[in-house]
């Protein structure tokens, strides 16, 4: 069996695979261009990508290709009509990463909710030495208790997030995008009393037809101009034009991100125009990548490979 890793730099060096060695002849490649794969998959027949577009020109004839492991939860990279016209199964992987898309779904909160970075830079900036008191709070903040969040999908992200919520002492509502019955225990709303009930409103949902654009400039209008928007789902949810104005013009508060419409992030992406800290902070997709997670994710992709062919 030849399994090909298209994109082996987005799992990182410092993960074991060398169990795939054990089922198969393994050839790495650290980053793939699309000119590049028809070739570098010609005799495989397993592929292993996160954000490779496979689709009937990436692939070409491929004869023996015949699982494609996504080693992610979004799908949108596969063309799965093309892939079913040629009886090429595909697999990808939900749920590796619910603990780690929730604790940094936290962090951005917390750094933008106390002003982390107006404090920091306080401190580090002299201030606090030459000040006469102890404490210099000049730049309010508030406490989370009592606070309204929003979550726009519930799925595992989600409900994970509404529960640690919950413990900080937060009245969550949700927003389903699929338009699923409410699910017991959480408190199901539409889409404008979320944005105009919620302090917080922090996105946990799936790209497709219904959530495209979703977080436009009459979304952000609606929120409250002291509410911090957090967006860990994916970026083409949200109009960054809009986002940058909402932001500038103080129509929300604060935003954080770990997704973005285009990644690598573009020279010309409007949210480069904001450099304050305080109301803006960006990670660059890294919600998904604790040691942990990477970990857990590449051992389900071994064992669906394992799983395929043993039946097959």
């Amino acid at each position: 069996m030849n399994i090909v890793f298209l994109d082996a730099d987005s799992i990182g060096s410092d993960i074991d695979l060398s169990g795939f060695s054990e089922i198969g002849n393994v050839t790495r490649y650290g980053y793939t261009r699309e000119t590049e794969m028809p070739e570098r998959i010609r005799e495989a027949d397993v592929i292993v990508v996160n954000k490779m577009e496979v689709n009937a020109q990436t692939v070409g004839d491929a004869p023996r290709l015949r699982l494609v492991c996504v080693t992610a939860t979004g799908t949108n990279n596969l063309d799965k009509g093309f892939l079913e016209g040629r009886g090429i199964a595909w697999r990808n992987v939900a749920g590796y990463s619910t603990e780690n898309v929730a604790q940094h779904t936290f962090s951005l909160l917390f750094y933008l909710l106390e002003k982390m970075s107006y404090y920091d830079d306080y401190v580090k900036s002299g201030k606090y030495v030459a000040d006469e008191s102890f404490t210099h709070f000049s730049n309010v903040f508030h406490e989370l208790q009592g606070l309204t969040w929003g979550i726009i999908g519930l799925g595992n992200i989600g409900r994970r997030v509404a529960d640690i919520a919950k413990v900080f002492g937060c009245r969550v509502i949700y927003y389903s995008t699929s338009g699923s019955p409410a699910q017991e225990g959480y408190n199901q709303v539409d889409l404008d009393t979320l944005l105009t009930a919620a302090d917080i409103v922090s996105v946990h949902a799936p790209l497709n037809e219904n959530t495209q654009d979703l977080m436009d400039r009459t979304a952000f209008q609606k929120m409250k101009n002291s509410a911090i928007f957090i967006n860990v789902g994916r970026g083409p949810i949200v109009v960054e034009e809009d986002l940058a104005y909402a932001l500038e013009n103080g129509e929300i508060a604060a935003a954080g991100l770990d997704v973005l419409r285009e990644e690598p992030m573009t020279e010309d992406n409007p949210l480069r125009r904001i450099t304050d800290s305080t109301k803006l902070v960006i990670t660059p997709h890294i919600a998904w990548a604790s040691v942990e997670a990477r970990t857990r994710l590449m051992g389900i992709v071994l064992n669906q490979i394992k799983e395929f062919f043993a039946k097959s």
